[in-house]
């Protein structure tokens, strides 16, 4: 699959078959997230994998008892080591070079027949807890991972020209 074939094909899945995901295709998937770059290239990106019952169900509990999440065969925590560090544009790294590999991962996931849901609201504090996190370590989101039971139609999305500007902003 190219990857504009896969940036088209690419959904928020909130419903998972209950089949496990194979070793290989998670391993690909952590990998494209391995590979992203982040800034200075410090690489301070973790990935917790969860596939316990028990635990993706507290997760689910401490993601707003989003019931997909516990669903789900796998769900990734997706954190960063280091939270402290701003790129000369004046911006934290740790939320954009986390983003950017789970990116990459949510793409893999498609390119895998897999589909994911990226998984902002949750309570950090709870996460860490059940997963043993460290208090100085930051959870970004959490990803569920998974084959789609179900795949929604395309969200609504702005045209080109009401997001793209030329040579300066113009509204």
């Amino acid at each position: 699959m190219d990857v504009y074939k896969a940036i088209l094909s690419r959904r928020s899945i909130r419903a998972y078959e209950s089949r496990d995901v194979e070793e290989d295709k998670l391993d690909r998937v952590l990998e494209a997230g391995r590979l992203s770059p982040s800034a200075g290239n410090r690489q301070e990106r973790r990935f917790v994998v969860i596939r316990d019952a028990g635990t993706r169900k507290a997760l689910s509990e401490a993601a707003k008892d989003q019931v997909f999440v516990a669903q789900a065969p796998v769900v990734i925590a997706a954190c960063s080591v280091e939270s402290e560090y701003v790129m000369s544009c004046g911006q934290l790294a740790y939320p954009i070079d986390t983003a950017i590999a789970v990116d990459h991962m949510t793409l893999q996931a498609v390119e895998e027949g897999l589909g994911t849901c990226w998984i902002g609201a949750f309570d950090e504090k709870k996460v860490k807890k059940i997963l043993s996190i460290p208090d100085t370590v930051r959870v970004v989101t959490l990803l569920p991972l998974g084959y789609p039971r179900k795949v929604p139609q395309p969200p609504a999305r702005k045209s080109h020209g009401q997001i793209v500007m030329h040579e300066k902003w113009s509204v």
